[in-house]
């Protein structure tokens, strides 16, 4: 039966029965020995239709890959529904705009609440059944030189002083520890000022990307005062070496001596002194994950014969895990393998609560990657990077810029962003004094172009968030709150009010 018969059989047995309804009142009043019938009860209204299927909707302003938007620009779209269109929402960013109820249905963005660079806005139309339509999106560029969105302060002198700055991390009590390349630990106090004297000064080699570069607090600092770190040494033949080191009480700001145990000696370097990743981090299972780099070698990372160019994952104490994924295809060393394909891993993080892992991987010529960590992963390197010539049991990545725009701007994958080298990131928990649209975002940057973007999974989107005017290098969500971006020279603070 068609919707149109079915609605016209509805509207005859209406009628139908309204006759009959007014037949028996007039029964009921006429004369008679005979007791009036009671009359029958009230007949429902039909319920309304449900609608067949969602309503569709259009962006029709402004057009995909417009560069350049500056102060109010307007949104318009377009929808339809087989009954009728109820609402079209607009966001911004994964964010609501504004939603508009009648045609022609428009909105009004205001790009100076918006950090200058990409964004991304949709639409999409709700009918009255609740029913919604796909998202219609438009990845477009704000104009400007705006460093950050409004209601977030910028403070790029937060802390100075720091010289070929490398990696940071953040002890329970609000202390940060910033290794330098020629291997001093630094101590930034909880209020925010760089304590004089190292924690300690290790013997590194400090040539090209070699040195100390990687710092990773133990989950149970709070007690034991265990700080892990990363170093290029000359002992026993160059290679990088990751340690623990203690913290005597806990709330020192200096290293005890001889309290180095080494947790993992890395393959002997070739005469190239650039990937070697660096990256330490604890996973919410407790384990050392750690990034390394293929010392310019491709070949490094598809074999698993060596852990160069791999994701390592370790206990605290250095032994091996015995779930770690090549543990019954590798022997000794190499067993601590989690993840391979990769070639310069030089920053990581992992999701408070979750447990997930994105991986940043710097790329050569072409692409910058954000992978999702996966044990037993392989990420393609050199055969592929990017999304470039991605072949069966290789994991693409969840997002990926270019070194060069195309054309038109924006039209590629990563949209208007590029750049030269992926650092960061930062996963923002889903607390915390930023707007909820940040919240659960991972914020990465670009050592060369300096900006700072954060990443929506949900939306498989990245959008511009600030700018830190100097080369970042690491990135964390403080204790407090804010954003914190390591440069080669200090740390910028993002913060909201």
């Amino acid at each position: 039966m068609s919707q149109m018969e079915s609605r016209t059989r509805t509207r005859t047995s209406i009628a139908s029965l309204a006759v009959v309804t007014i037949l028996m009142a007039l029964a009921a009043c006429g004369g008679g020995g005979d007791a009036a019938a009671p009359a029958p009860a009230p007949s429902p209204s039909p319920a309304p239709a449900p609608s067949p299927g969602a309503p569709t909707a259009t962006l029709t302003a402004p057009a995909a890959f417009a560069n350049g938007l500056t102060g109010s620009v307007a949104l318009t779209a377009t929808a339809t529904d087989d009954v009728s269109v109820a609402s079209v929402e607009f966001q911004v960013d994964g964010a609501a705009l504004s939603t508009s109820t009648t045609a022609p249905y428009a909105a009004t963005l205001d790009t100076t609440q918006y950090a200058s660079g990409q964004h991304v806005v949709r639409v999409r139309a709700l009918d009255g059944a609740g029913n919604a339509s796909a998202w219609s999106s438009a990845t477009v560029s704000f104009g400007g030189s705006r460093t950050q969105p409004a209601g977030i302060t910028r403070n790029t002198s937060w802390i100075t002083g720091l010289t070929s700055a490398t990696a940071i991390a953040q002890t329970p009590d609000g202390r940060m520890l910033v290794t330098q390349q020629g291997g001093a630990l630094r101590v930034v106090t909880a209020a925010g000022a760089l304590v004089s004297a190292p924690a300690t000064t290790l013997a590194v080699d400090s040539s090209g990307e070699r040195g100390l570069i990687g710092v990773a607090v133990h989950p149970n600092f709070a007690s034991n005062g265990y700080v892990y770190l990363y170093y290029t040494t000359t002992s026993g033949g160059t290679h990088n070496r990751i340690s623990r080191f203690t913290l005597s009480p806990s709330t020192s700001n200096t290293v005890s001596a001889g309290s180095e145990f080494v947790i993992a000696d890395l393959p002997a370097l070739s005469t190239a002194t650039n990937h070697n990743g660096g990256a330490l981090h604890f996973g919410a299972d407790g384990k050392l994950y750690v990034g390394v780099g293929d010392n310019a070698s491709g070949a490094n990372s598809q074999s698993l014969a060596t852990r160069l160019g791999k994701m390592l994952r370790y206990n605290d104490d250095g032994t091996i895990p015995a779930d770690n994924p090549f543990v019954a295809t590798t022997t000794g060393v190499n067993q601590a393998i989690w993840a391979m394909g990769l070639r310069n891993p030089f920053t990581f993080a992992v999701q408070p609560g979750t447990g997930t892992i994105y991986v940043n991987d710097v790329g050569q010529s072409t692409w910058e990657e954000i992978n999702l960590g996966s044990a037993g992963a392989n990420y393609g390197w050199p055969g592929s990077e990017g999304p470039d010539n991605l072949t069966s049991g290789l994991t693409g990545p969840l997002f990926a810029y270019n070194h060069n725009a195309t054309s038109p701007a924006g039209s590629g994958p990563g949209g208007f962003f590029t750049g030269i080298a992926i650092i960061g990131g930062a996963f923002y928990p889903n607390s915390g004094p930023f707007p909820a649209m940040y919240r659960g975002s991972y914020f990465f940057a670009d050592l060369g172009s300096a900006f700072v973007a954060r990443y929506d999974g949900a939306a498989n989107a990245a959008y511009a968030f600030g700018d830190v005017g100097a080369m970042p290098v690491g990135m964390l969500t403080g204790l407090d709150g804010a954003l914190y971006v390591l440069t080669q020279t200090g740390i910028v603070r993002f913060s909201a009010p």
